[in-house]
C-alpha cells in the first residue's frame, strides 16, 4: 500500500507541474514584454533615493502582479475565440510548421475551452482586485489614472472576446495603448503628475507590441481573413502591409526625434535611442527584404526590450541630473 502510494506520487506530482505549464502557456507568461514597461516607472521615480519608499515599491509590485493577471486573462480569452472561430487552427495547424501549436493549449488539446474560460475569468478578478489594492495604497490616486486603468481592464477583456474589438479593425491602435497604459498608471499613483517625457516613452513603449504584433499578423494573414479578422495586413496587398509597416518604424524613430527637437525630451535621448532604431530598420529589412517574416518578429522583441532599457538609462540621467 505504502509502496503504491509513493510510486504514484511522482506520477501526480509531474502531472501537476505539467498543468501548470499547460496554464502558463494559455498565459503567454513567456512573453514578459508587456510588462516590462514597469521599469519605466520605477527608474522615473526612483531619483532621488531618498524619496522612493517601500509603499511606492508596493505600489509597484500590486500593479505589476494586477497587469500580469489581467493580461493572462485577455490572451486566454484571445484564444478561446482564435480556437472557436478556426483561425489558429489554421495559424497553428499542420500547414503552418513555422507556429508551434504547443503555445496554443486548446489547439494542442491540452486544455478545454470550458478550463480556458475558468483561467481567464479568475485571472481578470485577480487583476481587478491587485489592481484596487494597488490604488488603495497609492500615495496618489490621479482621476486619469484611474480611468486610464479601468478602461484597460475591460477593454482587455474585450479584445478579442465578447465585443471582439480586435474584429473590428483597433488592433494595432489598442496594442499602443496598452503599452502605454501600462507605462503611465503606475506612474501617476507614484506622483499624481503626468509627464510629457514619460508619455513619450509610454508610446514607445507600445510600439514594441504594436511591432511584433504587425509581423504576427503578416505571417496569420490568411488565417485572419478566412475568419474575418481585419488586420491591415489582412485587409491590404502584401506590398501595401511593407508600406505600412515601413511607415510604422520610421513613425517610431520620429517620435523620439520631435521629442528631442520640441524639449520634450532631453535633446539626447534621440541619440540614446539610435541601437534600437538600426536594430529596427535591421527587422524591417530581415522580414520584407529578405522576406523572413518569423525571424522578423522575433527581431522585434529585441527591439522592444533594448529600447526599454535605453529609456530606463534616460530616465535614470534625468533623475540624475535633477538631484545635482
Amino acid at each position: 500500500m505504502t509502496d503504491s502510494i509513493t510510486a504514484a506520487h511522482p506520477a501526480a506530482t509531474a502531472h501537476g507541474r505539467g498543468r501548470l505549464r499547460t496554464y502558463a502557456r494559455l498565459g503567454k507568461l513567456d512573453v514578459y514584454d508587456y510588462y516590462l514597461g514597469i521599469f519605466l516607472a520605477l527608474a522615473a521615480t526612483l531619483l532621488p533615493l531618498g524619496a522612493f519608499t517601500a509603499g511606492k515599491a508596493l505600489v509597484l509590485a500590486l500593479f505589476l502582479v494586477g497587469e500580469i493577471a489581467v493580461l493572462m486573462a485577455m490572451v486566454a480569452l484571445d484564444d478561446v475565440t482564435g480556437f472557436r472561430d478556426g483561425s489558429d487552427l489554421a495559424n497553428y495547424g499542420p500547414d503552418n510548421p513555422l507556429r508551434s501549436k504547443a503555445r496554443k493549449p486548446l489547439v494542442a488539446g491540452a486544455l478545454t475551452v470550458p478550463q480556458a474560460l475558468r483561467f481567464a475569468w479568475t485571472s481578470a478578478a485577480a487583476g481587478a482586485v491587485l489592481w484596487a489594492a494597488a490604488v488603495a495604497v497609492a500615495p496618489h490616486r490621479p482621476p486619469w489614472a484611474l480611468v486610464a486603468a479601468a478602461a484597460l481592464f475591460v477593454v482587455s477583456l474585450q479584445y478579442s472576446y465578447g465585443l471582439k474589438i480586435s474584429y473590428h479593425g483597433f488592433q494595432e491602435v489598442f496594442l499602443v495603448a496598452l503599452g502605454a497604459v501600462l507605462v503611465i498608471v503606475p506612474y501617476g499613483l507614484l506622483t499624481g503628475e503626468y509627464s510629457g517625457f514619460l508619455m513619450v516613452q509610454a508610446v514607445l513603449f507600445g510600439f514594441g507590441p504594436l511591432m511584433f504584433g504587425v509581423y504576427s499578423n503578416t505571417n496569420d494573414v490568411a488565417g485572419d481573413r478566412a475568419v474575418g479578422r481585419p488586420t491591415v495586413a489582412a485587409l491590404v496587398s502584401e506590398r501595401g502591409n511593407a508600406v505600412f509597416i515601413a511607415v510604422l518604424s520610421a513613425t517610431e524613430f520620429l517620435i523620439g526625434a520631435l521629442a528631442s527637437l520640441t524639449g520634450a525630451a532631453p535633446w539626447w535621448f534621440v541619440l540614446l535611442m539610435l541601437p534600437a532604431t538600426a536594430l529596427r530598420t535591421r527587422q524591417y529589412l530581415t522580414g520584407f527584404v529578405r522576406g523572413d517574416i518569423m525571424t522578423a518578429r522575433r527581431t522585434g522583441f529585441a527591439v522592444h526590450r533594448l529600447s526599454v532599457v535605453l529609456m530606463t538609462v534616460a530616465n535614470l540621467l534625468v533623475g540624475w541630473g535633477a538631484t545635482r
